[in-house]
């Protein structure tokens, strides 16, 4: 198996796009599914939040890895293939080893270094191990991601520049506010971890009064009460926004909570000399409605916005050096995975040679009858011992060179030279458990076979 990554993100694709790709949280296990039951993907972890939509997957050929994938894709977005082609990204091989530890350093995020994404990515990957649609070489990349992720704000400063989307989107509403949010009385929609986030953030700044709202009155509750901040239903939506100036939206809702409807019925309550009403619109489907943003006294923003105001950040030496931990985390992963893929050819190897000297013993045993008990074992004993001997040097020298760069072509070349049928893939003993990201677990390895020969790198 070879790994592929397809996706869309802030970066390709505008949030429209990203709209229609975004899986919901209750049919995430209906699309791992669907992905693993396409003939050439065997395993898929798909990561869905406010900035991208991306498949990981282990299939067993390019081409018909990417259509399948695309397939799902467009699926999901109610959407020929050909209308996503300008906005999807395409890793394979090493490429997707590259991307994946990228995306869980914080490298390929809108705001660099951002550990959110590190928690989306476990997230992603305990959903993917609960569906029973990761298997041993996605456990073994997400595992090794976490680490990387871990690694990379542990052992450099990238945490300086590296603020949530949230901390980026308040610093661009504070801006629009003054420069300063304390004091300023703020509304979050959403109590999931985007909501969560928002209220922890705005209640660190010192905005005040804070007000939650959910569509389930419950979880606003719990929320409001650890940060000693007022619970109001959503029917009172109106009435609560007319009393804020900014607001956090960031539900997982389908449809646009903030609408045309309610914002510009909370403007006509709204004191005229208030300023502006800042609308922080961090969700995918978007919760403010088209044309909000067109309301006098409303300034909205969202992720395409952000993206563009966010696009030559700070941090570039730490993110120069996260890059080199990357770089270097990635050659250690290819190294083991061109070691794994040559383990099946010397296993057949061996057995190939354990089969002919069985077979010759049982030949001997029928020409030499007069042998006793303790000759034959001595002569087995002899013949195992010159073979053994004989494949040791060959066959460590051949894990070795298949650690290298283009080492691949060892493995191949074992199974033309000895005419040995090796399984596609190994049999699956056990499953790693799932772990948080300060953790790895060295048990189940997987195996690898070789695969058509795509383009390495990252096209579009």
């Amino acid at each position: 198996m070879k790994l592929l990554v397809v996706g869309a993100s802030y970066r390709t694709a505008p949030v429209a796009t990203l709209e229609q790709l975004a899986v919901p949280p209750a049919d995430l296990t209906r699309t791992l599914d669907r992905l693993v039951a396409q003939p050439f993907v065997a395993e898929a972890v798909l990561v869905s939040t406010c900035n991208r939509v991306e498949v990981y997957a282990a299939v067993s050929g390019f081409h018909g890895g990417l259509g399948d994938i695309c397939a799902v894709l467009a699926d999901q977005a109610s959407c020929p293939p050909a209308a996503l082609a300008n906005h999807l990204y395409v890793h394979y091989d090493a490429a997707a080893v590259d991307h994946v530890f990228r995306v869980s350093a914080g490298l390929d995020s809108m705001v660099v270094g951002e550990a959110q994404i590190l928690g989306q990515l476990r997230d992603a990957y305990h959903s993917a191990a609960g569906a029973d649609a990761a298997g041993r070489l996605l456990h073994e990349l997400m595992q090794q991601a976490l680490r990387v992720g871990k690694r990379a704000h542990a052992e450099t400063n990238i945490d300086r520049a590296g603020q949530s989307v949230v901390t980026a989107a308040l610093d661009l509403a504070a801006g629009l506010l003054g420069g300063d949010l304390t004091g300023r009385p703020a509304m979050v929609v959403g109590a999931g971890a985007m909501g969560s986030l928002g209220v922890a953030t705005l209640s660190r700044l010192g905005a005040a009064p804070l007000t939650v709202t959910n569509r389930g009155a419950d979880r606003a509750v719990r929320l409001a009460e650890s940060y000693g901040a007022n619970a109001v239903p959503m029917a009172e939506l109106v009435d609560a926004l007319s009393t804020v100036d900014i607001v956090v939206a960031a539900t997982a809702a389908t449809e646009p909570v903030l609408t045309l409807d309610v914002v510009t019925r909370a403007l006509a309550r709204r004191d005229a000399d208030r300023g502006p009403l800042v609308l922080l619109d961090l969700a995918v489907p978007r919760d403010v409605e088209e044309g909000v943003a067109a309301l006098p006294g409303v300034e909205v923003i969202d992720i395409d916005r952000m993206a563009a105001i966010l696009a030559d950040g700070p941090a570039a030496a730490d993110a120069a050096e996260v890059t080199r931990i990357v770089t270097g985390e990635v050659e250690t992963f290819l190294s083991w995975l061109r070691g794994a893929d040559v383990a099946p050819t010397v296993a057949a190897l061996r057995g190939r040679a354990d089969d002919v000297v069985t077979a010759e013993l049982r030949r001997l045993a029928q020409r030499r009858p007069d042998f006793s008990d303790d000759q034959r074992a001595e002569v087995a004993r002899t013949v195992h011992r010159v073979v053994q001997r004989l494949l040791h040097q060959p066959t460590v020298r051949v894990r070795q060179l298949a650690a290298e760069p283009g080492g691949d072509q060892y493995a191949a070349l074992l199974r033309e030279l000895f005419d040995l049928e090796v399984p596609q893939t190994s049999p699956v003993d056990t499953v790693p458990d799932v772990v948080e990201p300060d953790g790895v677990t060295a048990a189940g390895r997987p195996s690898f076979e070789a695969a058509d020969v795509p383009p390495t790198g990252g096209a579009r």
